[in-house]
C-alpha cells in the first residue's frame, strides 16, 4: 500500500465530496487526493477544505480520446477519469482506487458462511478490505478490479451477481495500475461503454459481488453530473453505450415502480469466448 493512492473525482461539490468523509469513517489510512479542473467555480473552496490534497488537471489539454458527440458540454466525469491515469504516474503512484464523490458507505454483502445478507453490515476497517483487493488485482491481467453497487442486487440472494460470484463488468469504483492502462470513452455512460468496448477484444473488467458501496441517488445530489442528467435523461445517456457497440447493446425499460430506459448488455454477443478442446479439429 506504500505505492498506492485513492482518487476522488469531484466538481462542483467542494463543502460535499461525502466519499472523503465516508472513507475516513471507515477508518481508510492510505493517501488521498481530491481530482479537480480548472473549470469548477468552486475550485478555491476544495483548496481551503482539502489544501495540498486538491489535484488540478486543466479539461482542454485532455484530447486524446473520442466523445462521442459535438457537444460542447465539459461537465462530464470522462475527462478525469482518463487524467487519473497521468496524474497517478507524475505523483509516482503504480497503483491506486478511482471513486466519485457521492459514496455513503462501504459494506458486506455476503457473511462468513458466503450467504447474502439483507441488513446493513458497514466495512469497519475499508483499508484492509483494499489491500486485499489489490492483492488479488497484481495476481491477474485485469485493467481494473471493481466492487458491487446498490442495483446490482436487485432480486437479492436470487440476482445473477450474487449467484455468479463475479461479473464482467466495472463501476463506480476502480482499482487500476499505471501500468495497465486503458481509455473511457464517451461523454455520458462512459464506465459501461468502456468495459463493454475493452471486453469485445479480450480484456478482464471485473465486478466481485461480496462487497458493495452505496451512493447517493444521481439525480438528487446537486453538482457532479445531476446537471447533465437531468438535461439529457437516461435515455440518451444508455445511448452512447449503443453508439460504441450496437452488436451487443440495446436500450430497454428497467425498474419496478418507477420504470425508465436503461442500457442492456448482451455478453453472448460481446466478449470473446475460449472454445472447447473438442472442437480442435
Amino acid at each position: 500500500m506504500n505505492n498506492f493512492c485513492t482518487f476522488i473525482l469531484s466538481y462542483g461539490r467542494a463543502d460535499n465530496v461525502k466519499t472523503y468523509y465516508t472513507l475516513k469513517k471507515q477508518n481508510y489510512t492510505g493517501d488521498i487526493k481530491i481530482v479537480c479542473s480548472t473549470d469548477d467555480k468552486e475550485l478555491y473552496k476544495y483548496k481551503e477544505n482539502f489544501q495540498d490534497e486538491v489535484v488540478v488537471f486543466d479539461k482542454k489539454k485532455v484530447k486524446y480520446f473520442d466523445i462521442g458527440d459535438n457537444y460542447d458540454n465539459e461537465k462530464v466525469v470522462v475527462y478525469a477519469r482518463n487524467e487519473v491515469f497521468k496524474i497517478a504516474k507524475d505523483l509516482n503512484y503504480k497503483y491506486f482506487l478511482v471513486l466519485d464523490d457521492d459514496y455513503t458507505g462501504f459494506r458486506f454483502k455476503v457473511n462468513e458462511k458466503g450467504k447474502y445478507i439483507t441488513r446493513k453490515s458497514l466495512i469497519k476497517n475499508v483499508s484492509n478490505i483494499i489491500e486485499i483487493l489489490l492483492k488479488y488485482f497484481r495476481s491477474t491481467n485485469l485493467k481494473t478490479l471493481a466492487i458491487a453497487q446498490g442495483g446490482d442486487f436487485i432480486g437479492g440472494s436470487s440476482c445473477h451477481v450474487f449467484k455468479n460470484g463475479i461479473t464482467r463488468k466495472a463501476m463506480n469504483f476502480f482499482i487500476c495500475s499505471t501500468e495497465r492502462p486503458f481509455t473511457f470513452l464517451g461523454r455520458v455512460n462512459e464506465d459501461v461503454t468502456t468495459y463493454v468496448k475493452q471486453g469485445e477484444v479480450g480484456d478482464l473488467f471485473f465486478t466481485i459481488c461480496e462487497i458493495g458501496l452505496e451512493q447517493t441517488p444521481t439525480q438528487q445530489n446537486k453538482g457532479g453530473l445531476t446537471d447533465i442528467y437531468l438535461d439529457q435523461g437516461t435515455y440518451l445517456k444508455s445511448f452512447y453505450s449503443v453508439i460504441y457497440s450496437p452488436s451487443c447493446v440495446k436500450v430497454s425499460m428497467m425498474g419496478l415502480n418507477f420504470r425508465r430506459l436503461h442500457h442492456r448488455v448482451s455478453w453472448n454477443n460481446a466478449a470473446p469466448k475460449i472454445l472447447n478442446i473438442n472442437y480442435k479439429k
